[in-house]
């Protein structure tokens, strides 16, 4: 069986980010299925769609939009998973819901979204950390200075960086580059470790209370995994 317009993924570690680690602390950030900042987005694919070509695998990381392993509850308080929600931990993903995919150790965008490093005590501007063809045909490349329009702030944890995703359209204009920018990332962005790319699975052994996860280097040895 294979989906035509759809990819399949599953998730990469869990389906909430709910534990960061502090130090020697772990701390709970979130309690809620609501929360939509705290909804995991780094996904494992593991079928592609019959009739759309790209240059994405299986076996890919990609990053996905957070509404695909969110939970709900319905009108009688019952708890749901997505619409999306296939089986045996799958989902299905549109196109368009896949921002980043991760080949010959680095990150790519798909189509015309962008993402953006923020800047310290500025407004609407940034370092374009991940471009893409459209906006390189423009002349408008990664680490070029860029405007972008207002609440545009849609926000992504890719390696420990804080990053806005975004369309070409939301870029205004380059700007020259001073060399004395200040890159903004809050304290909780690089809370974790770097993701493992290669989609394996770890088992720290310390028991169903550990808050590891799938991939991620053990929490329990004061790394969490995050993006």
């Amino acid at each position: 069986m294979q989906a035509l317009y759809k990819f399949l993924v599953e998730p990469i570690g869990e389906r909430y980010n709910n534990v960061i680690q502090v130090g020697d602390k772990q701390l709970i950030i979130n309690t809620k299925i609501e929360t939509f900042k705290a909804v995991n987005k780094v996904a494992k694919v593991t079928q592609i769609p019959k009739n759309i070509i790209t240059n994405i695998n299986v076996g890919d990381i990609v990053i996905i939009h957070h509404n695909v392993f969110r939970k709900f509850y319905d009108m009688k308080g019952r708890e749901k998973n997505s619409k999306l929600y296939f089986k045996d931990n799958k989902y299905f993903v549109e196109l368009d819901q896949i921002y980043l995919y991760y080949q010959n150790n680095k990150w790519n965008t798909l189509g015309d979204r962008c993402f953006i490093k923020p800047l310290a005590d500025q407004v609407q501007k940034g370092i374009l950390r991940y471009s893409n063809s459209h906006l390189k045909s423009l002349g408008i490349k990664e680490n070029n200075i860029v405007y972008y329009k207002q609440s545009r702030e849609f926000e992504f944890v890719v390696d420990n960086e804080l990053l806005y995703c975004m369309k070409s359209k939301d870029i205004l204009v380059k700007d020259e580059r001073q060399g004395n920018e200040e890159e903004y990332n809050p304290s909780w962005a690089t809370s974790g470790g770097r993701t493992n790319k290669s989609g394996s699975r770890t088992d720290c052994g310390h028991g169903r209370r550990c808050v590891c996860g799938s991939i991620k280097e053990c929490s329990c040895n004061k790394k969490v995994g995050n993006i």
